[in-house]
């Protein structure tokens, strides 16, 4: 098995040149990989580690619009014959990923028909996904937004933790550093995660999944229902 979902879920025959087609990369934390409006020319199918989808907004910091492991694939627009990124990427925890040249996609399109029925769905489980987050930024109070992202952040984990600063955080979630810092400080008191020296540990899943708001469980919701296939064992966008 790859460890990427959608790879996964392809048949082997095709599995098997759509990796002989890619190379193995590394993710490094904090590298950016993409540029919004800029040419993108492969796809990255994480193994192990995610990246983080931002987007800038006149002098604000990039604000963070989505998150993708080893439940999908960056660049699923490719598809649609735009070669521009939609989005800035920067990786936000270290791991692995299987880049796939685009050209892939448009030199052979009849040898790889699961793998385009595959990405057409995700490109639809994004634009869910990122109507849902431009409505919990509005509507949904730090707290539970901040669970929602650690519960993302795990799922797309090796483990229970993950390393995270509360600069990102902020950074990420569109707020001011003491923001994050009373916000993790509650859940963190109610037992739910443990925060040191950067790193995060998710001490109680299922109280965490509790204090989150239902845009959590509705990107779940969003992922099965657009891909269409069965998640793997456990929790979140079939990542776990």
């Amino acid at each position: 098995m790859t460890v990427n979902q959608l790879l996964d879920h392809m048949p082997a025959a095709e599995q098997r040149r759509a990796l002989k087609r890619s190379v193995l990369v590394l993710l490094r934390s904090g590298e950016q990989i993409a540029v919004q409006d800029a040419p993108m020319r492969a796809l990255l199918f994480p193994v192990r580690g995610c990246v983080a989808l931002l987007t800038p907004l006149d002098a604000h910091p990039l604000l963070q619009v989505g998150m993708i492991g080893r439940e999908g694939v960056l660049g699923a627009h490719l598809l649609l014959g735009v070669a521009v990124s939609p989005v800035t990427v920067v990786v936000q925890q270290d791991g692995q990923a299987w880049s796939m040249p685009a050209a892939a996609l448009r030199h052979e399109p009849a040898a790889s028909p699961a793998l385009r029925r595959l990405l057409m769905r995700y490109v639809l489980v994004q634009l869910r996904q990122s109507a849902t987050a431009a409505a919990c930024l509005h509507f949904h109070a730090l707290q539970a937004r901040l669970a929602r992202w650690l519960l993302m952040g795990q799922d797309r984990s090796a483990g229970d933790g993950f390393a995270v600063t509360q600069e990102s955080m902020a950074q990420l979630l569109g707020v001011r550093r003491v923001g994050v810092t009373v916000a993790a400080g509650g859940l963190q008191a109610a037992g739910l995660i443990r925060y040191h020296r950067g790193w995060i540990t998710v001490s109680d899943r299922a109280g965490l999944e509790g204090a989150a708001c239902a845009c959590y469980a509705q990107d779940c919701a969003s992922y099965r229902l657009g891909m269409q296939f069965a998640p793997h064992a456990g929790q979140g966008d079939g990542t776990r």
